[in-house]
């Protein structure tokens, strides 16, 4: 262990090293993050450039009584080295281990459990707000990216900020890189605040100035004020901030802890709402990640020396292999893009995490990184649909929760082709509850015009996305998980290529005792668990469900005449998922001789872990579906 890291296991701890140790204490910090990160994946480029501010908050506030919110929580990890979770960070993004973001269940420190970007402002705020009724002076601090500054959401507390006039600190970190480049006017517009660094500067000297001279009155005032206000307007670009009620501060050297340690101690101080900008570097410490920051930001296992990334397979590293559906769908939809001028693309600052990278490259003009804003990309969608175009808007499914709205309001009810990618839907894996895909068909499935699907395998994806590109009916979205295809035993089953109908399902094998109705990432395991029951002497049907909505009418009609007992499967919350579309229809068409019961996920906030980790806790394995089945079949038959 380190010689500072191993003396310190809180902040008060930290407070007892000399300044001259600080940045000692930073680069042993470093050199751990890396050891850990390489063996487990994770966030490993933002929090590596944000080590130098961690220190310096935590020595010079009085934590966990003053607040730091952390935005979207990427860069975290030194948070947690200091704050009592040293010695856990070993198994950090492991089951049982701790979280990869912060969380208000594994420490005080932690005040909101974090994952997604541009909240820290709005909430950092309101706790600034509670501690102001309740007579208390504590310390609030917001800690935001360049990128995440730019969701609107943040802007929206910014503004509010300003008119409070609370004594509010956010800090923005700006790396110039969110996990793609980041883009957009504002990135430019601090950019720009980077070639004139020298306006807090130049007004203290005036307002020292200024204090001194002879009091001529009104008027002597009133050109002090305009001396001032032109004196911004010339020298810095971060009058935006000083008109919506900030003191502007910066930009200033994030990996300079004396300097950080000087300014955040002379801002902390000011009674009013500050903006302080620091210019960090993504990945600092660690060559590869300081060279393709990008890569290393939510990086899988790697050789330190290399930087090679790996995968873990029974305790040893061996190199990825095999497709993603991410992949496949960003490589499907440049051979469709090449055929169809008409399809455009848009990403909300994820090209890179939603396989459209290459579509950036082939067709600039018809790709739309809209940076992090989802309410705006879908409604930008709804515009190119309305001209005339076919927009592909690639999201992970967790993200899209922000813009519930516009896809009702600007998409469904316009009755627009705008095709939903939704990718990371179901179990994600080590990000945990903030980045599980699991309400995507709760959602969506009950808005008017949305048609809804999930493809068995990647094959079928293609298939799915070739059907969307040409759909005309509305709004249209696909739903697949993380990852490559699971290996099972009966995925080298090869079934004819069958084509997507709307609302059709594909029946892969029939049997009278048992139909089970599986969604996407499940078919395969549905058809193990059918192999497991067959040897109990049950035969079951197995059904590809395809369509969420709309559903297959007509099949369910035909199957509740031949079979009694139906079971659904899906990878997503169980209340208001795909089994209660199904049960419903039924309800509706009063069929009431059936036996039906659901399998999926609970309706609660999932704790990270690998994937087959969480398949096996939640009883989603082709073993424990088979298990449960033969127990309702055994139990129905003994019933009668």
């Amino acid at each position: 262990m380190p010689n500072l890291l191993n003396q310190i296991n809180s902040p008060s701890d930290l407070k007892k090293l000399p300044v001259e140790k600080l940045p000692e204490l930073a680069g042993e910090l470093r050199a751990e993050i890396i050891n850990v990160i390489c063996k487990s994946g994770g966030h490993l480029a933002s929090s590596l450039g944000a080590v130098e501010l961690t220190i310096a908050l935590h020595y010079l506030l009085n934590t966990p009584e003053d607040i730091i919110v952390w935005d979207v929580g990427h860069q975290a990890y030194a948070h947690k080295l200091l704050t009592g979770r040293r010695e856990r960070f070993g198994a950090i993004r492991q089951m049982g281990g701790l979280s990869g973001f912060p969380n208000k269940n594994e420490s005080p420190y932690d005040p909101f459990t974090v994952g997604h970007s541009s909240t820290s402002i709005s909430t950092a705020l309101g706790v600034l707000a509670a501690f102001n009724l309740k007579k208390k002076d504590n310390k609030v601090v917001a800690v935001i990216g360049d990128a995440a500054l730019a969701g609107g959401m943040a802007f929206e507390a910014l503004n509010h900020a300003g008119h409070l006039g609370k004594n509010l600190l956010v800090i923005l970190n700006d790396n110039e890189i969110s996990i793609s480049p980041t883009i957009g006017a504002l990135s430019k517009y601090l950019n720009k605040i980077l070639t004139n660094p020298i306006y807090n500067r130049i007004r203290k000297d005036a307002e020292v100035l200024i204090k001194r001279m002879p009091k001529f009155g009104y008027q002597a005032f009133r050109a002090a004020k305009r001396f001032e206000e032109g004196l911004k307007n010339l020298l810095t670009a971060g009058i935006v901030f000083e008109e919506m009620g900030f003191r502007y501060f910066g930009p200033i050297d994030g990996h300079n802890i004396d300097l950080m340690l000087e300014m955040i101690g002379k801002v902390m101080v000011l009674k009013e709402p500050v903006l302080l900008h620091i210019i960090t570097k993504k990945g600092k410490g660690y060559k590869y990640a300081e060279a393709c920051p990008a890569e290393f930001h939510s990086a899988a296992p790697f050789e330190i020396e290399t930087g090679i990334k790996r995968v873990l397979e029974n305790g040893k590293l061996q190199l990825v292999k095999g497709l993603t559906y991410t992949q496949v769908f960003g490589e499907h939809l440049v051979e469709l893009a090449k055929k169809n001028d008409k399809i455009v693309a848009i990403t909300a600052a994820m090209p890179d995490g939603t396989g459209l990278a290459e579509f950036s490259r082939q067709f600039p003009s018809r790709f739309f990184d809209v940076g992090i804003a989802e309410q705006h990309a879908v409604g930008f969608a709804a515009g190119l649909a309305r001209g005339g175009f076919r927009p592909v808007v690639s999201v992970y499914s967790t993200f899209l929760q922000r813009a519930y709205d516009q896809i009702v309001h600007d998409a469904a009810l316009q009755e627009l082709p705008v095709v939903f990618a939704l990718d990371r839907a179901g179990l994600v894996g080590e990000d945990g509850p903030t980045h599980h895909g699991l309400f995507d068909i709760s959602y969506l499935r009950h808005i008017p015009k949305m048609a809804v699907m999930a493809p068995k395998d990647t094959q079928e994806l293609k298939l799915m996305l070739d059907f969307a590109a040409g759909y005309g009916g509305g709004p249209i979205a696909i739903r697949y998980p993380r990852g490559t295809e699971i290996k099972l035993p009966i995925t080298n089953y090869q079934l004819p290529i069958t084509k997507i109908e709307l609302g059709k399902s594909e029946i892969i094998k029939e049997g009278k005792d048992v139909a089970i109705i599986a969604l996407g990432s499940m078919v395969w395991f549905a058809y193990e668990a059918a192999a497991l029951l067959g040897k109990e002497g049950i035969e079951a049907s197995v059904i590809n469900a395809r369509f969420i909505k709309p559903l297959d009418k007509a099949l369910l009609q035909n199957l509740s005449k031949k079979v009694k007992f139906f079971v659904t499967i899906e990878e997503g919350v169980i209340e208001g998922g795909f089994g209660s579309a199904v049960m419903e229809f039924f309800e509706q068409e009063n069929i009431n001789d059936l036996k039906i019961k659901r399998i999926g996920l609970p309706s609660a906030f999932i704790e990270h872990g690998k994937r087959d980790e969480l398949f096996s806790k939640y009883k989603l394995t082709p073993e424990a579906i088979a298990a449960f089945i033969k127990k309702e079949y055994n139990g129905q038959n003994k019933d009668r």
